[in-house]
Parts: structure tokens; sequence; C-alpha cells
């Protein structure tokens, strides 16, 4: 009897690991999309940068939100772990926000002029009217700061 209560909390210790594993796991492939969506690194596939600024701040509030659910139940390093990438994504965010070359200008940083999309290419004026206004548009309807 004594050796089963022995396997069972091995068992709870290893699976109590493979949680804290699992979880760092989460909180690194969020912050890796949001930092790969703020311009920040390069997409691992392709090697190019580029920004979705709404698309980060989607993977920070998931975090955010995964922070406020999980109060009172994570471990001290989980926390620290969550709380620290919070903060270091906050603070690219921002950059990234109040970067005068991104906010003026938008383009990908990776993307040589001469390549552009099929799309383009058949109505240029059309596509870079929609381009250049949609981005515009799109930049002054984001209002939240972290």
């Amino acid at each position: 009897m004594n050796s089963g209560t022995k396997t069972e909390k091995v068992e709870d210790t290893s699976r109590q690991e493979e949680f804290a594993f699992l979880f760092a796991q989460l909180v690194m492939q969020q912050s890796n999309m949001a930092m790969m969506l703020l311009g920040k690194v390069a997409h691992p596939e392709s090697g190019k940068v580029f920004q979705d600024v709404d698309a980060a701040r989607l993977f920070i509030d998931q975090l955010e939100m995964l922070e406020v659910k999980t109060k009172g139940n994570l471990s001290k390093e989980e926390e620290s772990l969550l709380k620290q990438t919070l903060m270091t994504l906050r603070l690219n965010f921002v950059q990234t926000v109040e970067s005068p070359s991104t906010a003026e200008h938008p383009k990908p940083a990776a993307t040589p002029p001469e390549a552009t999309p099929s799309a383009e290419a058949a109505n240029p004026t059309e596509g870079q009217e929609h381009s250049a206004s949609g981005d515009d548009e799109h930049r002054k309807k984001f209002s939240k700061k972290y």
C-alpha cells in the first residue's frame, strides 16, 4: 500500500513538472509570436520582418488574460516568467507604436521595393491607393497603450 502512494507522488510530481514546462512553452510561444508581429524578430520560415500591431496586441492581451486567470495558482518561477515576458512585450509594443518611422511611413521592413504582390502589379494605382490609405486608417483606429 505504501509503495502505491510513492508511485502516485512520483507521477504527480512528474505531471506537475510537465505542466510547468508546457506553461513556460506556451508563454514563450505567445511572446515569440508577438515579437515577430511587432517586427522585432524575422519570420522563422521566410526570414522576412513585418509588422501587424493589432495581431501582436492580441497575443499580449492573451498573456495578460492568462496572468489574471492564473493569479495565485502559479509557482514563483512561472509567475516571474509571465510578469517579465509581459513587461518586455509591453515595452516593445510601445516602442513600435511610438516609433516615428512606423507611424508616419508604414512599410514592411524586409520587402525590397521591386518585390510587389501580383494584384498590385496588375493594378498598381488601385493597389497602392488601397494599401496606403488602408494602413493609415488602420493605424489611426489603434489606440490601446501598455
